[in-house]
């Protein structure tokens, strides 16, 4: 006898999925680099498409804006966080959840109300916004700082042997007589 779940895939014409295996845990998507580039487009553009028709004030969308940049210049060097790292996924998180749930939450305001009306202590649902926007840049920052410290490690160690190796001269290197000149 055909089960519930196989009556609606013939109905709604859907492939049945087998059921999982007794015992095994369904683990969530992790998005991939590309994935989290395309979120952070797509979250920019709507944000600067609504502060071009007034939804968004220009403080949201510089901040935003801010945001997009950094995120684009993580995200390629996710690994320099460490794959699974608690650095990683607060970039992932920040893109696919902590920037998306503070933009849409105050989006379903109205823009009256959340300019104008204060809504904790004195601070309107603007001002919130911006201090969330302003967490999540600096804590962005510094995350990337993270991912190209080993970089820039590796910079400094390389101009110090280049300072051993050859020495300081006022800036520059004497490679010795060139083609041409007297010893």
């Amino acid at each position: 006898m055909a089960s519930l779940r196989d009556l609606l895939a013939a109905v709604t014409g859907r492939r049945r999925e087998p059921d999982p295996t007794p015992g095994a845990v369904a683990l969530p998507h992790v998005p991939t680099g590309p994935e989290l580039l395309t979120q952070v487009d797509a979250i920019e553009s709507e944000i600067l498409a609504k502060a071009r028709d007034g939804r968004v004030s220009g403080v949201v969308a510089s901040r935003v804006s801010d945001i997009s940049a950094t995120a684009r210049e993580i995200i390629p060097r996710l690994d320099a966080l460490g794959g699974g790292s608690r650095d990683a996924h607060s970039v992932m998180a920040t893109v696919t959840s902590y920037l998306p749930e503070a933009l849409g939450t105050y989006l379903r305001l109205p823009p009256s109300f959340a300019d104008r009306r204060p809504v904790d202590g004195a601070k309107t649902s603007l001002m919130v916004l911006v201090d969330q926007l302003d967490l999540l840049n600096s804590t962005m920052d510094k995350l990337l700082d993270a991912a190209v410290r080993r970089d820039a490690e590796a910079l400094v160690a390389h101009g110090r042997f280049l300072a051993e190796k050859f020495g300081r001269s006022g800036g520059s290197l004497d490679a010795g007589p060139t083609l041409g000149s007297a010893p």
